[in-house]
């Protein structure tokens, strides 16, 4: 694995703070998004994939709320002239329905900026698992993470069967399982009590940390795509 890769995976993990990957993916999303709205957006190599792939509806958004919007806007009229050629068609009418069905489904749910991320991102979970199956040190900050969101754990248990050893895979799915189930569990605990508030027997129980355990729940269970 690319040396590039462990200095962001290091650093991620060295914040116990959340979902590990989450802000790998939240930090490599960041700079594609004021890179693409910098001076590379009008690069003709780049220029040609932005007006091919276009950018999804969340991107798209983001990238509203930041400043270029001139930006944004020359990018969006280049691809919606790449959009209306292809759902025009060509030929009999059969074949223009057909060309714009194939057109459209190859493109119509394409994104540059989601590309871009997931071509790093998914190195940089691969780049954890060799890590924790070689270094001593990574391994015990693995055991300090308070937990891993439900999409990101599947994907490095996934990137673990492949890049963790064999002689190793178990310990590997021991460390990360006991982080998942600990905080899996506490979670569903406070969201139970957090229903149970609503019940007047309990009005006069303290919260604990069941107020923000619905907003929880949502952000590491519920994958936004």
């Amino acid at each position: 694995m690319e040396k590039i890769y462990t200095i962001p995976v290091n650093d991620a993990f060295n914040i116990q703070d959340g979902c590990p990957f989450c802000r790998m993916y939240a930090t490599l999303e960041a700079n594609e998004l004021d890179i693409i709205l910098g001076a590379s957006m009008m690069e003709p190599d780049i220029r040609i994939e932005t007006n091919k792939k276009g950018f999804c509806r969340d991107h798209y958004e983001k990238m509203f709320t930041m400043k270029n919007r001139l930006g944004l806007a020359l990018m969006m009229e280049s691809h919606l002239d790449e959009l209306i050629k292809g759902v025009s068609g060509g030929g009999l009418f059969k074949d223009k329905l057909t060309s714009a069905s194939d057109y459209l489904s190859t493109h119509a749910n394409t994104c540059y900026v989601c590309d871009r991320i997931e071509n790093n991102f998914s190195k940089m979970i691969e780049c954890a698992c060799l890590m924790w199956d070689t270094e001593e040190e990574f391994r015990h900050k693995f055991e300090k993470t308070p937990y891993f969101c439900v999409h990101h754990y599947e994907r490095m248990l996934k990137a673990a069967s492949t890049y963790v050893s064999k002689k190793r895979r178990g310990d590997f799915y021991a460390a990360a399982s006991a982080i998942e189930n600990e905080y899996l569990k506490k979670l569903r605990d406070d969201v139970s009590w957090f229903c149970k508030k609503f019940d007047y027997r309990y009005d006069s129980e303290p919260w604990g940390d069941s107020k923000d355990a619905v907003e929880r729940a949502i952000k590491s269970i519920y994958h936004k795509s």
